[in-house]
């Protein structure tokens, strides 16, 4: 008996990842930022999802075919608490190999570089990160009050750059080092 054969994903595909440990303060960003967003009306094709730690999985999760990924996370670039970024990754940097417990966007971007090599998947065509700066990364359960007033910000943020037709750029192979867009205050 043979198995079906499986059908190709749908053209357009979106999947905004938050990132994070809620439990190191504003390192949870990107999860309560992808929470406040999935609350909300998305493009249709658009998914959510919090990946939280688990960064290894959305690396593998990404080789599902989407056409567009933003990872959502706090990001340190030296500029005032609650300052969001847009970062798109760049092709030049050497992937550094997985740490299950620090998987940032990079790291995640690297190992779905190195997934796509061994399994000839395709990588997302379409890459960015939302970052936003943080204020607090010590223990605790919550958000500092700039990076919590920058929750809001980020999801317009993040339904402008849904609603942007994106360019056509041939895919690309992923690496682990990221360069500025462009920052939104």
């Amino acid at each position: 008996m043979t198995s079906p054969t499986p059908s190709p994903p749908p053209p357009g595909r979106v999947l905004v990842a938050g990132i994070g440990n809620i439990f190191l303060g504003d390192d949870g960003f990107g999860v309560e930022t992808v929470r406040a967003l999935a609350a909300r009306p998305l493009p249709a094709r658009t998914e959510t999802a919090d990946t939280g730690v688990r960064g290894v999985h959305l690396a593998y999760r990404l080789l599902d075919g989407y056409d567009t990924v933003i990872l959502v996370d706090a990001v340190g670039r030296g500029s005032a608490p609650g300052t969001l970024h847009v970062i798109e990754p760049e092709d030049t940097a050497a992937p550094a190999p997985p740490d299950g417990h620090r998987m940032t966007p990079d790291a995640v971007l690297a190992l779905l570089g190195t997934l796509c090599a061994s399994t000839g998947a395709r990588p997302p065509r379409r890459t960015l990160v939302v970052g936003c700066e943080p204020a607090v990364l010590d223990e605790g359960i919550g958000l500092s009050p700039p990076v919590s007033d920058a929750v809001p910000r980020a999801v317009r943020l993040i339904e402008q750059l849904l609603a942007e037709p994106p360019a056509q750029p041939a895919p690309r192979p992923l690496a682990g080092r990221a360069v500025s867009r462009g920052e939104t205050a």
